[in-house]
């Protein structure tokens, strides 16, 4: 079941929203898209009923990595040109039958994006028909990647800094001039020499750890939700939406945990407090929070731990926290009473939740060597991570409309 295994990584924009997401497909060993295998063209065209590109992409665009048969075989015509990014692998040989090719994507529409790109003349017969040059930032130095804006920018060319997985990675690359940005540098802290978790922010740490506590006081967690009159509005909204299906309206905290349960109610406060305290920060990460909850979530029946799939969940949206409060995850845990299991896992113990945790971040960085080697830890369950990542995927989609 190779085919069914898609992952998406997203690509912003200078303000910090969501301009792509990058579609990463294993077909066997390999993460290209391949005509000539079962993940092909033919798959992705009936992305719709296999992976849903909707879900995948929303309104943003979708790249495609092909490789240099694709191109010579036409394939990306397949696709429709204003929901994607042909791009092209750094493999692929600018000779002029490609070049032929290029040319006519462009002519039909399409953007193209040199992937991995490097400042080396050969590629020069393919730049009149780029829009878009990808700059690896794990693979490259300062050098290098502002020889790429000083030459190109210039032309119009949409430059595009890939693998950036720091903050300071992020700096560098506005500063040289980049206008889009690829890695998971916005899922990480901006560290600060001890410093307190943000005032603004602490009335949402304290409804986490509110609703976290063994043995939940109501009053407490009405007494911090009146702090701040929009928190009861979000959560109120969120309860009499389609998400949560009653059929009846809440207007109020007290109703709403006799309606939902203790164990709903905690989790849609949970979810609120996380969705506030990422007011300042991209809506990308609250979209990453989401997907994380519901994947741990879903895979634990799959895994024997539907018991603690409650757990699970929460370790999904806390897993984020760090790069919300910008603060280490061992200290904004501190003051939570998560479970130990939770604890452990998001501060990198060993442990069962670990094991979920590492198969979650292996599948969100299409590292498949890495996904494997997690998934074995358990029993026979690979095939079903990508089936609990895409549910996971379309019902956050849904709360981020």
């Amino acid at each position: 079941m190779y085919e069914r295994f898609i992952a998406r990584q997203p690509i912003f924009d200078e303000r910090m929203k969501v301009f792509a997401y990058e579609l990463l497909f294993r077909a066997g060993p390999e993460n290209v898209f391949q005509p000539r295998r079962e993940a092909s063209s033919t798959l992705i065209v009936d992305s719709a009923t296999l992976f849903d590109l909707q879900t995948l992409t929303g309104k943003a665009k979708a790249f495609i990595n092909v490789d240099q048969a694709a191109i010579l075989r036409g394939a990306p015509f397949l696709l429709p040109p204003q929901r994607i990014v042909v791009e092209i692998l750094e493999t692929v040989s600018p000779i002029p039958e490609v070049v032929e090719a290029c040319a006519d994507l462009r002519v039909a529409g399409y953007s193209l994006a040199l992937d991995d790109f490097v400042d080396d003349r050969k590629w020069d017969p393919l730049l009149p028909y780029a829009s878009f040059l990808k700059v690896d930032f794990r693979a490259s130095n300062e050098i290098a990647r502002r020889e790429v804006v000083q030459r190109h920018r210039r032309n119009g060319l949409h430059l595009l800094a890939g693998k950036v997985e720091t903050q300071d990675d992020m700096k560098q690359a506005r500063s040289l001039g980049y206008g889009y940005f690829q890695g998971f540098f916005f899922c990480r802290p901006t560290m600060m020499q001890g410093r307190d978790i943000p005032g603004n922010k602490l009335t949402f740490v304290r409804l986490l750890q509110a609703v976290s506590e063994p043995e939940m006081s109501y009053s407490r967690v009405e007494e911090l939700l009146k702090h701040d009159p929009s928190l009861v509005y979000k959560l109120l909204r969120y309860m009499n939406s389609p998400l949560v299906g009653l059929r009846v309206e809440i207007h109020g905290v007290r109703e709403a945990i006799a309606l939902l349960g203790e164990k709903e109610f905690r989790r849609w406060v949970s979810i609120v407090a996380i969705v506030s305290m990422a007011s300042d920060k991209t809506p990308e990460i609250i979209r990453t929070a989401l997907t994380r909850a519901y994947f741990c979530e879903g895979i634990s029946p799959v895994l024997g731990m539907a018991s603690q799939a409650s757990d699970l969940f929460l370790m999904g949206l806390l897993s984020v926290t760090d790069a919300l409060l910008d603060c280490p995850i061992e200290q904004v845990l501190s003051g939570i009473p998560v479970s130990q299991d939770v604890r452990t896992a998001l501060c990198g113990g060993a442990s069962p939740f670990r094991d979920v945790y590492e198969t979650l971040l292996a599948y969100e960085r299409a590292d498949w060597q890495a996904l494997s080697a997690t998934v074995a830890r358990f029993r026979s369950v690979e095939e079903q991570v990508p089936v609990c990542y895409l549910a996971a995927a379309g019902r956050a989609g849904e709360f981020m409309l």
